[in-house]
């Protein structure tokens, strides 16, 4: 006879069933991808991604780190294209490295949008920040997290600099985003796009006068040896990592799953942004005693740079979106309230 504790009993073997097969069909490991490996907080955070996770599934779901963008040989801006055609799982991923396909990362470009730490947790924790993961994810990706990389701070071996002037005619290796050139650009500065391959090199010879990158990349890549000793601390930018998954995978876990990998990226992410930041000082001090001239920019001296960029803004709402932008000029303007 069919009762309705048969019905419920029946339901619930259904549903072991089914789970038990959803979990047969996990891969073995899943693929990576970081740029930078476990000697940067970049690698870090990807490494207790990873921990989190195999710890809280119990070790149902594994997890590969591919660092240096090796899965995209070595070409970090094809990383996202890569994730959402299902050819590299998961990654920690730079907000920069993925504008070319995602036009809205590009918010954290934009010059001295973010004066302190307070500003960028405005922007991602808030409205502007949903925002751009919903464009993330409409792209074929799912945004998990958020993370770190730092702001960009500038470098040269020629002079101390202070001022907008004092760019005229630098060579300056930047990433591969055209608003990054737009940026020096409009300093004066001779923008040289290369990858950060070359760019070692190229500061070595001479090719490139500075570059800008987070004070982590700075200390351990050593940079000041290679004749960068004027170091600018302007915060003109800062790149936020993102703990993302493509939609093709993110769609094969379990509901359960779904939430465990996103629960363990937001802790990751939460530690690996408390750790970078706490360090801050005590890299900059090392910086320093290698010799490395650090000059720090007064109010009224970033005012001058921010000043000097304005027209990039002309250029890039529309391309960003002027509402997203708003958005997040009005968090950053609201950030202490």
């Amino acid at each position: 006879m069919f009762t309705r504790r048969t019905f419920m009993a029946g339901t619930a073997a259904a549903t072991l069933l089914f789970s038990a097969a959803s979990h047969a069909q996990y891969k073995d490991e899943y693929t990576v991808s970081t740029v930078l490996p476990s000697a940067f907080p970049w690698g870090q955070a990807a490494d207790k991604w990873v921990e989190l996770v195999k710890e809280r599934s119990e070790g149902r779901i594994n997890m590969k780190i591919y660092s240096n963008s090796q899965l995209v040989s070595g070409d970090q801006t094809k990383e996202f294209s890569a994730m959402r055609s299902g050819l590299i799982d998961m990654a920690v991923g730079s907000t920069i490295n993925w504008s070319p396909q995602v036009p809205e990362l590009n918010l954290f470009s934009l010059p001295f949008l973010m004066p302190d730490y307070a500003a960028i947790d405005a922007i991602t924790q808030g409205e502007a920040g949903e925002a751009v993961f919903a464009a993330v994810k409409k792209r074929g990706v799912t945004p998990l997290a958020w993370g770190e990389n730092g702001f960009r701070e500038l470098s040269n071996s020629k002079l101390t600099i202070d001022e907008p002037t004092d760019l005229d005619g630098l060579k300056i290796r930047v990433v591969g985003s055209p608003l990054f050139q737009d940026t020096f650009t409009a300093l004066g500065a001779n923008p040289t796009q290369m990858s950060w391959a070359d760019a070692k090199p190229a500061l070595t010879t001479g090719a490139v006068d500075g570059q800008e990158n987070p004070l982590s990349v700075f200390d351990v890549a050593r940079i000041d040896q290679v004749g960068q000793k004027y170091l600018t601390r302007w915060h003109y930018m800062a790149d936020p990592l993102v703990f993302a998954i493509s939609n093709r995978v993110w769609d094969q876990f379990s509901p359960e799953d779904q939430a465990l990998l996103k629960q363990a990226a937001v802790d990751a992410g939460q530690w690996e942004i408390e750790k970078s930041r706490s360090e801050v000082d005590g890299i900059l001090a090392s910086i320093k005693e290698r010799g490395v001239e650090v000059t720090e920019l007064t109010p009224e001296q970033r005012d001058a740079f921010i000043k000097a960029t304005e027209s990039v803004y002309d250029k890039w709402s529309s391309r960003i979106g002027a509402d997203l932008i708003k958005q997040a000029q009005d968090a950053v303007a609201n950030r202490n309230q």
